[in-house]
């Protein structure tokens, strides 16, 4: 391999006298060993490594291949492109065809040849670089439709992850979050992600248009349907045929329309104002609202058949307030784009402005948080961005935990606020934390935060 760095080797053997031999003649890579399946899959975490050998006799079982077997799957659920060599008895062929089949990169038979196991090691380096580099390239033909949400809180992740599965379905999502927390970017994302993708999403603001025009907006006219309809005209609805269509702001849609938009969600089939027509429509439904709808519901001003029709699956964006260390984390990401746009070259943010940035409460979110970030840039003097360029003051809060939760919260809370800090960067985060990758690797693992 050109290659000169040392990469990392996963031997899984439990005999003593075998794990020196194979670190003596595979010395040219970072050889790491494990002796059981527990230890094995604590230096899958550690190292990462992209070439594991393995003995399938391992403790307690040593004797049969029952360990190795269980221990196969572990390992490619954790790392699915990592490449493992199965070692095996001479006369061992079943087992070693049954590992191929639960997924193993090779086999080699015992006594091993280092020359000849050591090429297998090395076409298994090949390709999984190859493969590497086929992914890399495939991301960046195709950027992924979440892309544009910069995350590191637990449930922000966890909703990422529910809106990736529900985005190749048909069902109607409901979005849910104050002004500002992102509810079109999910919109989009969840066109982006469907079979639809290809087709246009259309967006309208309920809010934002009369409610005398909002039904011909909606559903289109026919010409002489009103004064001034000159000509026919067909509605968002029908112009989002075959793709999505986004309404934002559904809980100020009029009692009446709220009759027609259920009726179009039953039956599939518009009427153009003005028209009698019934013209069937193919369109994906996701709508969002800062508002309490079943709050509305009760006070008599929303459909309670309608919210039914179109929360069929309900996402609700936590505000930023919410997700800790995510508003250093954005602002960093902020300083980036308003930086290039307004051709400033390269900014950062004081530690004082972070400190600001996170104490700050964001009632308007992240759309606070982008304005904020891109006047700081403007106004800012030289490459470096303080609190005062932001405009916040640093405030100090007091600790409402107790006892029992001091330490859970305080671990989950430095990491991410750490991770903010240094904008993703996890050398940097666990030097900041005082620990090592690994354990900052752990840490991550276990507050979902991978």
């Amino acid at each position: 391999m050109s290659d000169t760095k040392r990469k990392p080797l996963l031997i899984v053997e439990d005999d003593l006298a075998l794990q020196k031999q194979m670190r003596w003649a595979f010395d040219r890579n970072e050889t790491v060993v494990a002796g059981d399946p527990e230890g094995a899959i604590a230096q899958m975490r550690r190292y990462e490594p992209a070439v594991v050998t393995m003995d399938l006799g391992l403790p307690p079982h040593p004797d049969d291949a029952t360990e190795g077997f269980a221990l196969l799957p572990q390992i490619l659920t954790f790392a699915p492109y990592t490449k493992v060599i199965v070692l095996t008895g001479q006369n061992d062929h079943a087992n070693a065809l049954k590992a191929i089949s639960l997924g193993a990169y090779d086999f080699y038979a015992k006594p091993f040849d280092p020359e000849m196991l050591g090429l297998t090691i090395e076409r298994a380096y090949c390709l999984y670089e190859l493969q590497e580099e086929n992914r890399r390239l495939q991301m960046g033909a195709q950027p992924t439709a979440l892309a544009g949400i910069i995350t590191h809180d637990a449930e922000m992740l966890r909703i990422c992850r529910t809106a990736e599965k529900v985005a190749p379905t048909t069902a109607t999502i409901l979005l849910l979050g104050e002004s500002g927390t992102g509810k079109e970017i999910f919109a989009r994302a969840l066109h982006d992600l469907s079979a639809r993708r290809k087709e246009r999403f259309v967006a309208i603001n309920c809010a934002a248009i009369p409610e005398s025009l909002l039904e011909s907006e909606l559903f289109g006219y026919e010409k002489g349907a009103f004064t001034g309809a000159a000509k026919q005209t067909i509605g968002k609805v029908e112009t989002a045929h075959k793709g999505t269509l986004f309404l934002d702001e559904i809980g100020d849609l009029p009692h009446a329309l709220q009759a027609k938009l259920l009726r179009f969600l039953q039956e599939r089939v518009i009427e153009r104002v003005g028209g009698r027509e019934e013209i069937p429509v193919d369109v994906r439904i996701v709508c969002a609202t800062h508002q309490n709808l079943k709050e509305m519901i009760t006070q008599g001003k929303f459909r309670e058949d309608l919210y039914f029709r179109l929360a069929e699956i309900a996402l609700e964006i936590p505000p930023l307030r919410m997700r800790p260390g995510d508003a250093s984390l954005l602002a960093h990401a902020f300083v980036r784009r308003f930086a290039d746009e307004q051709r400033r070259g390269s900014m950062t943010l004081l530690p004082d402005a972070v400190d600001a940035i996170e104490g700050h409460p964001w009632p308007g979110n992240v759309r606070e948080l982008e304005n904020c970030i891109k006047r700081a840039v403007i106004m800012a003097d030289g490459a470096v961005i303080s609190a005062a360029d932001v405009g916040l003051r640093v405030e100090t809060k007091d600790s409402l935990l107790n006892l029992r939760q001091v330490r859970e919260e305080a671990e989950r809370q430095a990491v991410t606020r750490a991770l903010g800090r240094v904008n993703g960067n996890l050398t940097k985060a666990a030097e900041l934390l005082g620990i090592s990758r690994p354990t900052l690797y752990e840490l991550l693992d276990r507050f979902g935060l991978r």
